[in-house]
């Protein structure tokens, strides 16, 4: 399962206004297991930066006069997410701007959905903490991840800090639970296949594992540091 999570700084906020990405920054994962390899450009877009998303990014005009135009990038950019499951927060606006630029070029690939699968993460917040904040700093303090570098938005770091977010915010307590080396998913598919099992089965009764009292001190002493950390009563405490 290779996955690419994603993101990228604009001039503005509306592709459909001529806005262009100036900066994108991605990295891989594969079986849920961050790989080490990334993606990073800064891309001159070839006209004015909006001064609200200056505000936001801090990149100017002056950086990016000397950095390639998307077309010099776009090839590396679609052999790097090429088949892969691109996680993206907020995904429609990322998207937006993608399929913008590729449309402008002579390339194959006028849309991302062509090459890839889009999971919007922020739709999956929502789903998961509805009636809650669920930007991306607002997940951090959810989710314990140090985004202390973060004093602007920046595509690379921002990627690196979501892909952190994710795979919490997915199934992030596997490795607390002695499960680190298998994913969300792998997990969903076992517990599949036992109650299909128990289902066809009924006569046979599977077998129940107590958690020693060594093992349950740890998961109250980490209970202990959730609720110290994020002011608040875990969930499991309710």
């Amino acid at each position: 399962m290779r996955q690419i999570v994603l993101d990228t700084e604009t001039t503005g906020l509306e592709a459909d206004m001529g806005h262009r990405i100036i900066e994108i920054g991605a990295v891989e994962m594969i079986n849920r297991k961050l790989t080490g390899r990334h993606f990073h450009k800064y891309v001159n877009p070839q006209r004015d930066i909006d001064d609200g998303a200056l505000e936001v990014h801090g990149i100017t005009q002056a950086f990016l006069e000397d950095k390639p135009e998307f077309a010099a990038i776009a090839d590396e950019l679609i052999q790097f997410i090429d088949g892969a499951d691109l996680i993206i927060h907020n995904a429609s606006f990322d998207v937006s701007f993608l399929n913008y630029e590729f449309k402008k070029l002579k390339s194959s690939v006028r849309r991302v959905e062509q090459i890839c699968k889009i999971t919007d993460s922020l739709a999956l917040a929502r789903h998961k903490h509805p009636g809650q904040k669920n930007n991306l700093d607002a997940l951090c303090r959810r989710y314990l991840v140090d985004n202390s570098q973060r004093q602007q938005h920046g595509a690379l770091l921002d990627a690196e800090i979501l892909a952190d977010v994710y795979l919490l915010m997915t199934g992030g307590q596997t490795q607390l639970f002695g499960q680190a080396n298998r994913g969300a998913d792998a997990l969903a598919a076992s517990a599949l296949q036992e109650h299909e099992y128990e289902k066809r089965s009924p006569e046979i009764r599977l077998k129940v594992v107590v958690a020693s009292s060594d093992e349950i001190a740890a998961h109250e002493s980490y209970l202990d540091f959730l609720t110290e950390s994020s002011g608040q009563t875990p969930v499991w405490r309710h």
